[in-house]
């Protein structure tokens, strides 16, 4: 194939933008072989609840250095703090009852099979992708060939390897790659330019950056209509 590469870590239930960057490319990479950090997305999200914002954490085991796809989920005890939060903030949410249940079965079955967290990720991504609509082929990269450790060449090895001639960055891309690199290998760099979205939303004013459960939630089938316009792509 050949078009725009989109590359992103594997949040926890990400917040709407990432989905729209997924659907703004041709083909979309979860980056599962970076190194893990501490109190970023890969293990926790915001919602919101009677009581306002709160966080969705996963526990998990770290050493420092570990990688994303190695990362271990802590506790069994998760499945049920996280259905019982989210069931009781969003059962009464429109569209609540239409599209939760697959992710409640997805919780069980991680637990039961004893997923790390990176798989667990990966499949709530596929699912909640699948819901509002995301098409472009889904690849994790560590089941690619291994890319360079340099942060800025393995973008461009990656999409390489799926015949990508361009690059779509999120919009804090700008502080950190190495821009004439992509230059000098004839790729093509872009940004995804986004907007948090204002939709209808329970439990008094809106608060934007949640989690995209809260839009599928309370929009249902329009939660894909409303990330695609929550945005575009420019040129790097």
């Amino acid at each position: 194939m050949s078009g725009l590469i989109a590359i992103h870590q594997p949040n926890y239930l990400p917040w709407p933008g990432f989905f729209h960057k997924w659907m703004m490319a041709d083909a979309f990479i979860i980056l599962d072989t970076v190194q893990y950090h501490k109190n970023e997305w890969q293990n926790r999200n915001r919602i919101k609840t009677y009581n306002g914002v709160q966080w969705l954490t996963l526990p998990v085991h770290y050493r420092f250095g570990q990688k994303i796809q190695e990362i271990t989920i802590a506790s069994e005890l998760w499945v049920r703090k996280q259905i019982s939060t989210i069931v009781q903030s969003y059962m009464d949410a429109p569209y609540f009852d239409d599209y939760w249940f697959p992710l409640g079965r997805l919780f069980h079955k991680a637990k039961d099979e004893k997923w790390r967290m990176s798989r667990l990720n990966i499949e709530a991504i596929r699912l909640l992708g699948e819901q509002v609509g995301c098409s472009a082929p889904l690849y994790i990269a560590s089941e690619m060939e291994p890319a360079s450790d340099d942060p800025t060449q393995r973008l461009i090895d990656l999409c390489r390897q799926l015949d990508g001639d361009g690059y779509l960055s999120g919009a804090e891309g700008r502080n950190y790659l190495r821009r004439e690199a992509f230059a000098e290998q004839g790729m093509r760099l872009c940004f995804q330019h986004v907007e948090p979205p204002v939709y209808p939303q329970q439990h008094g004013e809106f608060v934007p950056y949640l989690s995209v459960i809260d839009l599928i939630y309370n929009t249902g089938p329009e939660a894909g209509e409303i990330i695609r316009d929550m945005g575009g792509v420019v040129d790097g």
